[in-house]
């Protein structure tokens, strides 16, 4: 079992930034991190979307829907917009930006590192290649299901730290986000950031 340390924390100042788009790269190598009903596990971020929450037809909340789904990306940035797709897969999503604007980054994969029989136990499958290579993956990896929608980023039981892990700007592949069709011309929009684990050092 473990609490985030404050000084491992993204600060409220990263989340509240204008541009998805730069936190969805920033959040790259970045580590994911649960304490669920006791057991601590974590992952280095290696994918991301971001989603905006204007002129955006793939957001959920473009140019100001407001659901009792979407209500939490108009919140304050830094907590977790977390929805169920298919009735199967928890998605993790990170609300940025101001009150009032509704930007979020999905989590789409993690490289695991804390708690990783944990994560293999929770998981279920025999091969650990595929762990975390998907957002619903990741999720159940790590405990996280919609019960944690709208939780603070700044504490247990859900946080994101910064453990001075770097990235080769060079290797981040920016791509179309997926399973986004529906969007029209936004669907080709190049809102979706990976890098391999050999890209973290």
């Amino acid at each position: 079992m473990r609490s985030p340390r404050t000084a491992d924390l993204l600060s409220p100042a990263f989340y509240n930034n204008p541009s998805v788009v730069d936190v969805s790269r920033k959040l790259l190598g970045k580590v994911l991190c649960s304490n669920i009903d006791g057991t601590f596990t974590s992952g280095i971020i290696l994918e991301t979307e971001a989603y905006c929450g204007r002129n955006d037809k793939a957001c959920h909340a473009n140019n100001g829907l407001r659901t009792n789904r979407t209500e939490v990306m108009y919140g304050d940035p830094g907590h977790a917009y977390i929805y169920l797709c298919y009735g199967i897969h928890h998605l993790f999503n990170v609300v940025t930006n101001v009150n009032g604007l509704a930007d979020a980054v999905l989590i789409r994969a993690i490289y695991p590192l804390d708690g990783k029989q944990e994560i293999i136990k929770r998981r279920n499958i025999k091969n650990e290649r595929n762990l975390t290579d998907g957002p619903g993956k990741l999720t159940q990896a790590l405990g996280i299901n919609t019960n944690l929608n709208g939780c603070s980023l700044f504490e247990s039981p859900v946080w994101i730290e910064d453990r001075n892990l770097k990235v080769n700007p060079k290797r981040i592949e920016a791509t179309p986000r997926i399973g986004v069709d529906y969007a029209g011309d936004d669907a080709k929009k190049l809102w979706r950031f990976v890098i391999s684990p050999d890209d973290v050092y």
